[in-house]
């Protein structure tokens, strides 16, 4: 009898299609090799910038995308805030040099599904894919350090009557607005982009409970930030 042969890599029907974003080739190289060891795991794409993540990302379909934060034409939460608004069925994973309170908090809202450091990428990455892919966040424990801090600066504000609990970012850019800087203006003093600085201020606008510029202004005033 004529013996049977086994179908080739069989499980790759069920595997989760990942694509990986990063400026940097090495960097890529050793995320596809670490996630070629899993078989329920396949990288099916790899891009260096925004115009070859969206590229590929339609062409492909992933299922996850790895995205590096500081790509060269991008941030890389802005980006995946437009692919998201795109794609919304898909699950994004930052990779970040540091946990950054501000960069994090950024990318819970844009709706990235996990935050990773990339220096333990390596360990956290697989289980990072496959709790994404079932709908469950994921952060590095370092990050989740970083999230446990805010929320408890948040909270020992609101407790002595501070609604801030801001961040640097966020007051550098409430003393700009204080000071009578327009949206585009504290973009180029920060070296920020306009939508970046507009979802800055409308956070700053829902966690102080006001409506209006001159209501941050005021604040700003109140709590020492300016004397405008």
């Amino acid at each position: 009898m004529k013996p049977t042969v086994p179908p080739s890599h069989p499980e790759s029907a069920a595997a989760v299609r990942v694509l990986l974003v990063d400026d940097h080739r090495i960097v890529r190289d050793g995320l596809r090799l670490a996630l070629s060891q899993h078989a329920d795991l396949q990288v099916v794409g790899e891009a260096g910038d925004r115009k070859a993540a969206l590229l590929q990302i339609e062409q492909l379909q992933p299922q996850v995308v790895i995205m590096d934060i500081g790509l060269p034409d991008v941030d890389g939460v802005e980006l995946a805030q437009e692919v998201l608004n795109r794609w919304p069925q898909l699950r994004i994973i930052i990779l970040s040099a540091v946990a950054d309170q501000d960069h994090l908090d950024r990318a819970m809202e844009a709706g990235v599904k996990g935050y990773l450091l990339k220096a333990s990428a390596s360990a956290d990455l697989v289980r990072a894919i496959r709790a994404v892919e079932n709908d469950e966040p994921y952060l590095s424990p370092e990050v989740s350090a970083v999230l446990l801090a805010g929320y408890r600066k948040l909270r020992e504000a609101r407790e002595h009557g501070v609604p801030s609990g801001l961040s640097e970012r966020e007051v550098q850019v409430l003393k700009l607005i204080s000071e009578g800087r327009n949206t585009k203006e504290i973009a180029a003093d920060l070296n920020l982009s306009i939508k970046t600085v507009e979802t800055h201020r409308t956070r700053l606008m829902t966690r102080l409970g006001v409506h209006s510029v001159a209501e941050l202004t005021k604040y700003a005033i109140r709590m020492g930030y300016t004397t405008v």
